[in-house]
């Protein structure tokens, strides 16, 4: 006589083992809130630790600290004395941020100062830094020779001819990478292939 199919396993049994499965992986891929800083020093331990792992701009530190820190902590005003402190010691300053980030973008990524300046104001970099670093960069490095090396390696590395939709692609690279399009069109246009930039934009 065979037996009911409820009694060899109970309806819900796969169910049950998916979701213990699926309990079971997502426990050990959730991350851990992070340990909450009650005290002064602590924050400020914890603000040397980030910056010794890469620089950070004020908005950057401040959000980080926030984060870590006891809401009776930012209440009293801990993370504004360890910043302040930080800022004293010389050991943070947007101006030298910005000029620093700027310069390794410029001559690191190939980035011209449109990306750079982008990327400085979603970290929270005031404007009058971004603007002095942007000048300083792109007076210590040209532009143009930038876009020109750009250049003359997608042109090396084209398949075929380099006709006018290799041209418009070169171009869209160039201007998500920050650089100015009058510059970018010159340097196009200045190929030994007029033909291939003579439909770029403006």
């Amino acid at each position: 006589m065979a037996l009911a199919p409820h009694i060899l396993r109970p309806p819900c049994a796969r169910d049950c083992v998916a979701d213990c499965r699926k309990n079971f992986y997502a426990g050990h891929t959730m991350r851990a809130e992070p340990h909450k800083i009650s005290s002064e020093g602590e924050l400020y331990a914890a603000a040397l630790r980030a910056l010794m792992r890469r620089a950070h701009s004020t908005f950057e530190l401040r959000a980080y600290l926030e984060r870590r820190a006891l809401e009776s902590s930012v209440e009293k005003g801990a993370v504004r004395r360890v910043l302040a402190r930080l800022k004293q010691e010389n050991l943070m300053d947007d101006a030298r941020y910005a000029l620093d980030f700027a310069r390794s973008r410029a001559s690191g990524r190939r980035q011209g100062g449109r990306r750079i300046s982008l990327e400085l104001r979603k970290r929270g970099v005031p404007d009058r830094h971004i603007d002095a670093a942007i000048a300083q960069v792109f007076t210590d490095l040209d532009e143009a020779a930038l876009v020109r090396k750009v250049i003359e390696r997608r042109t090396r590395a084209a398949r075929g001819p380099f006709d006018a939709r290799k041209a418009a692609s070169v171009y869209r690279t160039l201007l998500r990478a920050g650089f100015d399009p009058a510059v970018i069109r010159r340097e196009l246009r200045a190929l030994p292939l007029p033909e291939a930039a003579k439909d770029l934009p403006g």
